[in-house]
């Protein structure tokens, strides 16, 4: 471990971070609403944070080791988010108490979209645009443009990039240099939220919420301008954007990459995982669709765009919202709760298991059932043409593991804190699977909260956010050991 270098990088990142700062300044500036000094000074606190960390170990140059990453990522991930809450504490509206903004902020830059804000429509242009930056940023993660912009300060990146990715493509790269993936990535990314923010346009929203609604649907956060969120707009058209989009920012950018660089859509089509995520989409939607024609009273065409976009926001874990979905009869809101634990893809901007993972398990089930009938059998788990290995299995399943036993710790905490059931198993599973909207008392907002099981939930996003191994590693005696 080398606590002066990790000490350098994460004050270089603090004063990158800071720089976040000045765009909402800007908008203030725009729309006079009084949010510019705001956002002035907490750019000069962040700035000069982040360059008394560095100044005071300067000269600590030395190559990263792979535990470094994962410190860095963390502490980057919690430092960030007390970092980001800065705005909202100083400012005026909403006024927020120190842990509101604190959740506040987690909850935007890990994209949960949970939000303790009641009056979105009557808050500063400034903090709204800052609300939804930071749901952008943290889409992709922060860590990923860092690693594009840091090998130019002179320290390298891969470490960073091991740390911050997981999954089955954890190691695999788009392109030779780490650099040139990172903002390859980030290219994909821009392009999707700028015609995500044109098709906005079109369809009817202005300027504002058009940029604003892009960056949380392609970050598949879900905070809106508006606290009736999309459904402010009352437009089809406005909530078929938000469908596509969101489904495209739950597919693996690596695929987006791939067919743009080949000029071709075939590689979406011959991707198991893509496959599998569009026809799970595909099956709720029409579940839910059903489950609408029969307990609501609801038009044809309503129900269909209505459980449509739904099923896409909660799957996707976007958690944009057109009406008041957990009123709906039956077991639908539960179901759509449910759904977020499957997510998007891996490399996506979703949260939750991802289908990747959720389809090893089911496929590693069915090899055991086999298995029962035929005890000889040599049976392989495939994805695709590909065989999956044994090791690959053993991560999946200890992922799921440790995703149930953390799950199951916090859910009695926050019962023993005295939320109900209802209550306290649907915000965790929104935070865990960074989805944001919940049943029963945080159906609408978090404002209900109190400070403690709003500390807790802060830790499930990041949780959710850094999947389970990346902050599980940092309590293994073995991480500290030399």
């Amino acid at each position: 471990m080398q606590p002066k270098v990790v000490q350098r990088i994460l004050g270089l990142l603090l004063c990158i971070f800071s720089t976040t700062m000045l765009p909402p300044a800007v908008v203030g500036y725009i729309y006079q609403d009084g949010g510019t000094q705001t956002f002035l000074m907490s750019f000069f606190i962040l700035l000069a944070a982040g360059g008394a960390l560095v100044w005071s170990v300067e000269n600590q140059h030395a190559q990263l080791k792979l535990r470094d990453g994962y410190l860095i990522v963390v502490l980057f991930w919690t430092v960030l988010s007390l970092a980001g809450a800065v705005p909202l504490m100083v400012s005026e509206l909403p006024n927020l108490t120190v842990f509101q903004a604190i959740f506040e902020s987690m909850s935007a830059l890990t994209t949960t979209g949970a939000t303790v804000i009641v009056g979105l429509d009557y808050l500063p242009k400034s903090i709204l645009f800052y609300r939804q930056e930071l749901q952008w940023l943290g889409g992709m993660g922060i860590v990923v443009l860092a690693i594009a912009i840091l090998p130019a300060l002179g320290i390298g990146g891969m470490q960073l990039f091991r740390a911050e990715t997981s999954g089955a493509q954890k190691d695999s790269k788009l392109t030779p240099r780490i650099a040139s993936t990172a903002k390859a990535l980030w290219m994909i990314y821009l392009t999707l939220t700028t015609s995500c923010a044109v098709a906005y346009y079109v369809a009817g929203m202005d300027v504002f919420d058009a940029i604003g609604h892009a960056f949380s649907t392609v970050a598949i956060g879900g905070f809106s301008t508006h606290d009736d969120s999309i459904g402010f707009f009352d437009s089809r058209m406005v909530e078929a954007v938000a469908i596509v989009f969101m489904f495209l920012s739950g597919i693996n950018f690596g695929l987006h990459f791939l067919a743009l660089r080949n000029r071709s859509a075939n590689v979406y089509g011959k991707d198991s995982e893509f496959k599998n995520y569009a026809a799970f989409l595909l099956a709720v939607s029409v579940v839910v669709v059903l489950g609408l024609l029969i307990t609501s009273e609801l038009g044809a065409g309503d129900a269909v765009m209505q459980g449509l976009f739904h099923t896409v926001s909660m799957a996707t874990t976007t958690g944009f919202s057109t009406a008041e979905y957990y009123t709906w009869a039956g077991s639908l809101p539960f179901i759509l709760l449910c759904v977020s634990f499957v997510g998007g893809c891996a490399g996506s901007t979703g949260g939750g298991l991802k289908v990747v993972r959720v389809m090893m398990l089911m496929r590693q089930g069915m090899r055991e059932l086999t298995r029962m009938v035929h005890p000889h059998a040599l049976v392989v788990v495939k994805l695709g043409n590909k065989r999956v290995s044994d090791r690959q299995l053993e991560v999946v399943w200890g992922f799921f593991s440790a995703y149930v036993a953390i799950f199951v710790f916090f859910l009695i905490v926050l019962m023993t804190m005295g939320m109900d059931q209802i209550t306290a198993f649907s915000s965790l599973v929104a935070c865990m699977n960074n989805l944001g909207p919940g049943l029963g008392d945080v159906a609408a907002n978090y404002a209900s909260v109190d400070d403690p099981a709003l500390l807790v939930l802060c830790m499930a996003m990041l949780m959710g956010r850094l999947e389970i191994f990346t902050l599980l590693v940092l309590f293994t005696p073995a991480f500290w050991r030399r």
